[in-house]
């Protein structure tokens, strides 16, 4: 039996824990770095704060982290009738498909997007806002460039303002459905990670979020640090409702790195520990795009949902060839930074060819990221999530964090 044919047996409830709501963190901590830290170390827990990481990353390790900013990506309209819509944004459609890009276009954009009240607004009704900013007064308009396709068009009438202020001027945090409240103005700065750069995601890569610059600038005296960039979908809090698991629709979520992270992860044998299952899934991607350029398959970083598993996990090429050949790649066509995009589906039967370690937050059960945590870690994922559960960790994005060492 091959990997997929052994994969589309998986039992999706073997991946559920009872997740009480009281358990849920619907607010953060006053102090990020003083939530709890469950180390899993080889089988072994124990528990700790987050303000003690440091003693307890593997000696020469590395961490990278996803540099991503959340924008607030809920944006209200007011039909004259009193109706409200909701548009929250997913993806950048014209004039580029690029989230970077997309947030610098001016004057006009396109977005695929998710509406809601959308039986209230009619295929040929166009949307109204008013601002008054720095620039003067600014008018914004939505309407259907799409209506089946839910593709929304916004226009605005001062040419010097980028889409990413129009955003800003416009928009909400997008907190997951899951906290079941409205976002606050304490949420803006909350639900964003102190190091976050890269404007783009619709969901934070909370595993960041319990660092502080004070722990950051302390790891980095004895672990160096390194950046790339994932912006984080909206498909993150997608369920599984597949009954076969390869049935899960994964999100394609885009990826940046820097040559210079390129050529650390080349050079770099020490082990490798990802700030969150967003940073994971970015690494592991760019070795299966090494994977390719070596196999001369493709020169385009794309990774499809299956790939790893229909490629196989015997005889590939060491983690130092693999991301080699990306960087002579980058070389020959004169790249300061690597573009592409991702669905790589994670699940027990993948062999990681990056990662060593990480750091993340308690998820969802029965979710594609538990599904990550058991292929890290094996069935102790059911053990750390046990203890979390009896030792009170609060779960989710706003919850505790742990630091799997397996």
């Amino acid at each position: 039996m091959n990997l997929l044919e052994k994969a589309s047996q998986i039992d999706l409830k073997k991946y559920q824990y009872e997740l009480p709501e009281e358990k849920i963190a619907k607010f953060p901590l006053e102090k990020r770095d003083h939530s709890q830290l469950l180390v899993y170390r080889k089988g072994n827990v124990q528990h700790q704060h987050f303000y003690d990481i440091k003693s307890y990353l593997p000696e020469n390790s590395s961490l990278i982290f996803n540099n991503t900013k959340v924008i607030p990506a809920r944006i209200h309209f007011q039909k004259q009738s009193g109706a409200k819509i909701e548009i929250f944004l997913l993806s950048p459609l014209h004039p580029t498909p690029e989230v970077a890009q997309a947030m610098l276009v001016k004057n006009k954009c396109v977005w695929h997007c998710m509406v809601g009240n959308r039986k209230r607004w009619k295929t040929q009704d166009q949307l109204e806002r008013f601002f008054e900013t720095d620039y003067g007064k600014i008018k914004v308009t939505a309407t259907y460039a799409d209506h089946e396709q839910n593709h929304i068009q916004f226009k605005w009438d001062n040419e010097a303002v980028p889409f990413v202020e129009i955003v800003e001027l416009m928009g909400t945090t997008p907190l997951p459905p899951y906290l079941n409240r409205s976002a606050t103005e304490k949420d803006k700065p909350r639900y964003q990670t102190v190091y976050s750069k890269n404007e783009g995601a619709v969901a934070a890569p909370t595993a960041g979020l319990h660092f502080t610059d004070a722990i950051l600038k302390d790891i980095q005296q004895s672990h160096p640090i390194h950046e790339l960039t994932l912006h984080v979908g909206a498909g993150t809090f997608q369920p599984i409702k597949a009954e076969n698991v390869l049935e899960h629709d994964m999100h394609c979520e885009q990826i940046q790195i820097e040559k210079s992270t390129i050529e650390f992860l080349a050079k770099n044998h020490n082990p490798i520990i990802a700030v969150g299952t967003t940073s994971i899934r970015s690494l592991e991607s760019a070795y299966w795009f090494g994977v390719q350029l070596i196999n001369k398959e493709t020169n385009t970083f794309h990774i499809k949902k299956l790939y790893p598993y229909e490629k196989g996990f015997e005889n590939l090429p060491s983690r130092k060839e693999s991301f080699h050949a990306i960087l002579d790649f980058m070389e020959t066509e004169n790249l300061d930074s690597l573009h592409g995009d991702t669905e790589i589906f994670i699940f027990p039967g993948y062999e990681f060819q990056v990662v060593n370690g990480l750091i993340t937050n308690f998820h969802q059960p029965e979710s594609t990221l538990i599904l990550l945590i058991a292929a890290f870690i094996g069935d102790d994922w059911k053990k750390v999530y046990d203890e979390a559960l009896k030792n009170s960790y609060r779960f989710l994005s706003y919850g505790d964090s742990s630091l799997l060492l397996p």
